[in-house]
């Protein structure tokens, strides 16, 4: 598995910063993407699609996913499956020292195709890959959050 893990301080305070980042809503503005979700905390379940999806369903070839771990307002993180690949995502969150919340973030990547010549050939890339987007991940925390504090 290739992993990369990154931190970034936000000056909201960590209620809702876990609002923003870990209850799943039916769509995320910010990331543009709809999710269909099946209960609340560990083992809740979802299904997520690009874009709003309205009245429709995903259909079966839409990446599915579980929340594996959940600590209510510290901890929460997921497991996707898409064909071929699985996709984590650990998000730690805590009081910053100087106010604001901390969030760590853990993304990690995995093949499941390929083979161990595959994953030699491609490995740098692969690396790069999950990097740029757990980058991505932790630039998009503000403005999840003021999505949160803006509707509070």
């Amino acid at each position: 598995m290739r992993t990369a893990t990154g931190t970034r301080v936000v000056p909201q305070r960590r209620r809702d910063v876990w609002q923003a980042l870990a209850v799943l809503e039916p769509y995320c503005a910010v990331c543009d993407v709809s999710y269909v979700v099946s209960g609340t905390g560990a083992g809740t379940t979802f299904v997520c699609v690009p874009g709003q999806l309205g009245r429709g369903e995903p259909g079966p070839d839409a990446p599915r996913g579980e929340i594996v771990e959940w600590q209510s307002r510290r901890l929460v993180a997921t497991r996707l499956d898409l064909p071929g690949e699985t996709w984590t995502t650990r998000i730690e969150l805590a009081d910053a020292p100087a106010g604001g919340t901390r969030v760590t973030m853990i993304v990690g990547f995995e093949s499941r195709t390929g083979g161990r010549l595959v994953e030699r050939l491609q490995g740098r890339s692969r690396q790069r890959l999950v990097q740029q987007t757990l980058d991505a991940e932790l630039k998009k925390v503000p403005e999840h959050v003021a999505l949160v504090a803006g509707g509070a």
